[in-house]
């Protein structure tokens, strides 16, 4: 589940323009400030452009324009939507920054295909899907984000049974640096598509995507309580065995002093009456008010952390009713914004081999106790193997880790926090694992490296493609420069 302050979330989609102590002189020209949903990495750049459009033909001109001008000056390029990754993977220091919205959306029901502008979010989407009895095959787990940035990161979601966004992408059509607008494809451009899917922006920018989109349907959840050593074996057979088992996830206790004792698995079929019309999709979600409460009040809290798992593994199994898939999907993230001004959520993500996830939930008992940091969540979900994208996260079948915390703000906080993150890592390479990209870049690049084998692979090509480097975000900077 991915979380942060409703304000950080408007914030990266706005300059905030800052300036020193004395009044600015006339003749200067306050340099805009971008930041991310860390809260962590305010960042100056030359140009910040707020484009949101219907029109495709008016953001490829004026993609092209900006790109043309990045080069020119020799600034870096990038374009962003809600700018939810937190290491500034769509930040541009010093450079052109392009915050996309908007956009058109084209159902074709024979192809059960949608086409869609990168800049529009998934809540709208989900709502125009909604209206013709449709859903995305796969989306981000929360409804904010862009849908070009999905591919650009290459989410993967909880639907079954399918591997990351990527594998439900038809075709993109991406600006390389030179302005000439390429369409990609498993066929077509086949090498573009497989180093932009989870390039994050740095081998062109997106314009539009064809993908594909499933029938909405009301379903219903089950819930099985069981002890972690069993979960994963429990997790697979449901998702690959059942096939009317069209929605999955699971749950792990978090509290410190009984880390990963229980596990949760819920699972999602149809239900057996399907009501036509199906209730229309809402886009703030189901969560409660006292449902968040809880969630945040966990910080500082041990006893709030069990309170929040008897609520979840005892209390909802009784009270959880039907809901469309397209409803499960519509949760936005700012329904669990923190208000504390002292601290920021952070997110790690690891992908596991099920046959590890013991060693896994292992790993994690000996290093998260240790952190100053709060654990407050994880989710589990099921990924299938990818065979395409060159910085590919699951190369094999694997059960994704995604895990939040609440960092303090601050040098000690930061130090905590990639003192964990760097062990974790550590520890799931070991495994045959992966972690994810699009978070804090606290990763040593020996690890990138021997967890991510084909990087070599995409920096050269990258520099083949954009040997300029007009596309470049901090993520380049401490990985790949």
């Amino acid at each position: 589940m991915t979380l942060s302050r409703r304000s950080v979330l408007k914030g990266g989609l706005a300059a905030a323009v800052v300036s020193g102590g004395a009044p600015a002189r006339a003749e200067f020209a306050p340099r805009p400030i971008i930041n991310d949903a860390s809260r962590l990495n305010p960042t100056s750049v030359a140009k910040h452009i707020a484009l949101k459009s219907a029109s495709t033909d008016e953001v490829v001109n004026r993609v092209r324009e900006e790109i043309a001008s990045a080069a020119a000056e020799g600034r870096p390029f990038a374009i962003g939507t809600a700018r939810h990754s937190m290491g500034g993977q769509s930040i541009p220091k010093d450079g052109v920054a392009i915050t996309l919205t908007g956009g058109p959306i084209e159902i074709d029901r024979t192809s059960m295909t949608y086409r869609v502008g990168a800049g529009m979010r998934w809540f709208e989407v989900i709502r125009a899907l909604d209206a013709q009895g449709f859903s995305p095959a796969v989306m981000q787990s929360n409804s904010d984000f862009g849908v070009g940035s999905t591919f650009c990161v290459n989410s993967h979601g909880w639907p079954t049974r399918y591997g990351p966004f990527g594998s439900t992408v038809r075709s993109a059509r991406i600006m390389l640096a030179g302005g000439q607008l390429v369409e990609c494809s498993r066929s077509k451009e086949a090498e573009l598509f497989a180093l932009a899917m989870g390039g994050y922006g740095l081998l062109g920018a997106i314009i539009d995507l064809e993908l594909d989109m499933a029938p909405n349907a009301l379903l219903e959840p089950t819930y099985a309580r069981m002890d972690p050593s069993r979960f994963a074996d429990a997790f697979i057979n449901a998702v690959e065995k059942d096939p009317a088992v069209r929605m999955a996830y699971g749950r792990l206790s978090v509290a410190r002093g009984s880390l990963f004792d229980e596990a949760l698995m819920i699972t999602y079929r149809p239900a057996t009456t399907q009501p036509s019309p199906l209730p229309a999709v809402v886009d703030h979600g189901a969560l409660t008010a006292f449902s968040r409460d809880v969630y945040r009040f966990q910080t500082g809290r041990e006893w709030a952390k069990n309170l929040r798992w008897f609520m979840e593994a005892s209390v909802n199994p009784s009270i959880a009713g039907a809901a469309t898939r397209n409803a499960l999907m519509a949760e936005p993230v700012v329904n669990l914004a923190s208000g504390d001004p002292t601290r920021t959520d952070i997110l790690h993500e690891y992908f596991v081999p099920p046959d590890r996830f013991t060693g896994f939930v292992d790993l994690c008992r000996r290093i998260i106790p240790k952190a100053r940091a709060e654990f407050l969540n994880v989710t589990l979900r099921y990924v299938d193997a990818d065979p395409v994208a060159v910085l590919a996260y699951a190369p094999g079948k694997r059960i994704a880790a995604v895990m939040s915390f609440a960092q303090e703000i601050g040098p000690e906080g930061e130090v905590d926090m990639m003192g964990m993150t760097e062990a974790l890592i550590e520890g799931v390479k070991d495994l045959g694992g992966a972690f994810y990209l699009p978070y804090r870049l606290h990763a040593r690049r020996d690890q990138l490296r021997a967890i991510y084998p084909r990087t070599a692979e995409f920096v050269a090509a990258k520099r083949r493609l954009d040997p300029s480097l007009v596309f470049r975000n901090m993520m380049w900077d401490a990985y790949f420069s």
